[in-house]
């Protein structure tokens, strides 16, 4: 009898890198088992995303009757923390403890900052629903709640994402970093796609007390990812605390003037801004343009969540292959860009009686050119950075990217209410307020694009790692025994 078993280990063990992308960066030190338990954290980030932008926006506006402005600026209310990014991955970088932890304090910090917010979120949900007994409570202590439940999750995602990622980087050599953080950015997206898969299942028959269930349990398994992502990961060395602390510790102020004065480097991030911001305003409406204009349910929005991801996971996984092998990051930034632009326009295509397939199609669309879109711009970033500034940069990447995320959202749910608002005006379709976003995101797609001309024509060049190298203060040792205590 043929044996399935064995011919399929057989198939599998004899896959190259190439088939596994990522694969290639484990070592004898930092097996590929450790780095896929650390990257749990990147499973609960995921997670996070999908119920905050995937389901309870989309509650709150349809089932809720939650106007969409607040539910926006309720989802914009992260922004508030994404500028802290850029200091929270600094202090990180030179954070002193009696056991030399670094990373790993923040990591648990920002793990409570979760948990606590998705510890709220069930009650500010049921003022909102009037569920029960809930019917007799104010409904601004609704809107309060659900405003600092977001909050919480939203900071906790910032710090546990930055220090999570930065953790990742210091486990491999330098050149490996690109291929480890992309890795860390793979597990996110699959943690977007089976999270939206099991909670498009479990919301199949939506009523507000399964809402709570999944949000219930989203946190308990919160914690328990982080806690296991955590275990053993970073060297514990009393010696290396002492001299960290008898070290000067290079200022926040020192740090980051250092680095945006490198070629190139500020350019960059505002290229990765408009990017971003024209990306980053259909978060907030792919799920109610789906409910309200093409007349899905909730489940199937929620399984939009996981098409986008899916796409993304696409764009990622290509520009992976290319960039490792030395292609510019600037120029697949561009190409990741300008896909987004058709995909926008089959979405509101798909209002005017196409079909919802054109609109899965868009979404999809958008979805690879997110991926492309990112990866590149956190590549760049990445060989940018000097040795000892790797949570710095990383952390400036992801305060410039949720920064022009946060606004786009609150701005799209502003001019959505807006032009409901003025429906004697400007007709009383449906489709109208969204498409009119989905066109805004196009034109800065186009300025994104535009703001990278002087890079392909030679006026500004990419930011070099090699220039203006800062000493190594406060740098960790490439690699240590985890399990390490002197």
């Amino acid at each position: 009898m043929f044996n399935y078993r064995a011919f399929a280990t057989q198939k599998l063990s004899g896959l190259g890198p190439e088939y596994l992308p990522f694969a290639d960066v484990a070592s004898d030190d930092v097996p590929l088992s450790r780095l896929l338990r650390l990257s749990l954290f990147q499973i609960t980030v995921g997670m996070a995303l999908v119920l905050l932008v995937g389901i309870l926006n989309r509650v709150m506006i349809v089932e809720l009757s939650v106007p969409a402005t607040l539910v926006a600026g309720m989802l914009a209310l992260p922004l508030l923390f994404a500028p802290f990014r850029t200091l929270i991955g600094f202090k990180s970088d030179v954070h002193v403890s009696a056991l030399g932890l670094r990373r790993v304090p923040y990591i648990w910090k920002g793990t409570l900052y979760q948990f606590g917010g998705f510890a709220i979120m069930p009650f500010a949900l049921l003022v909102l629903s009037g569920y029960g007994e809930a019917k007799d409570a104010p409904i601004w202590l609704g809107y309060g709640s659900a405003a600092l439940s977001f909050l919480l999750v939203g900071a906790g995602v910032h710090i546990v994402q930055t220090v999570g990622l930065a953790l990742a980087t210091d486990l491999v050599e330098q050149e490996d970093q690109p291929k480890v953080v992309g890795l860390m950015y793979v597990m996110l997206l699959l943690g977007m796609v089976f999270s939206a898969l099991v909670f498009g299942t479990l919301l199949e028959n939506y009523t507000p007390g399964r809402l709570i269930q999944v949000i219930q349990g989203a946190a308990v398994i919160t914690v328990t990812l982080n806690m296991v992502a955590m275990w053993q990961q970073e060297a514990r060395s009393r010696d290396r605390a002492r001299a960290m602390k008898a070290a000067r510790p290079m200022q926040f102020s020192e740090a980051w003037t250092s680095l945006v004065q490198r070629p190139g480097m500020l350019r960059l991030l505002i290229v990765i801004g408009l990017g971003t911001f024209g990306y980053g305003m259909a978060d907030v409406l792919l799920e109610p343009y789906g409910g309200q204009v093409l007349g899905l349910s909730v489940a199937s929005t929620t399984k939009l969540t996981a098409l986008f991801a899916l796409g993304t996971l696409v764009g990622f996984g290509l520009a992976s292959k290319v960039l490792g092998q030395g292609a510019s990051p600037v120029r697949y930034a561009i190409i990741g860009a300008a896909i987004g632009m058709p995909g926008f326009l089959a979405i509101i295509l798909s209002s005017l009686s196409i079909g919802i397939a054109l609109f899965l199609i868009g979404t999809l669309a958008i979805g690879v050119g997110t991926g492309l879109f990112g990866h590149a711009t956190l590549t760049a970033t990445i060989r940018a950075a000097p040795a000892n500034q790797i949570g710095l940069a990383l952390g400036a990447w992801g305060a410039v990217q949720a920064t022009a995320a946060g606004i786009g959202v609150a701005l799209a749910g502003i001019v959505r209410d807006i032009i409901v608002g003025l429906g004697h005006l400007t007709g009383n379709a449906p489709q109208t307020p969204y498409n009119f976003v989905f066109s805004v995101e196009i034109v800065f797609l186009a300025l994104a694009l535009l703001a990278t001309l002087p890079f392909l024509t030679g006026r500004n060049k990419t930011p070099d790692p090699s220039v203006a190298e800062t000493p190594r203060m406060n740098a960790p040792e490439p690699h240590s025994n985890p399990m390490e205590v002197s």
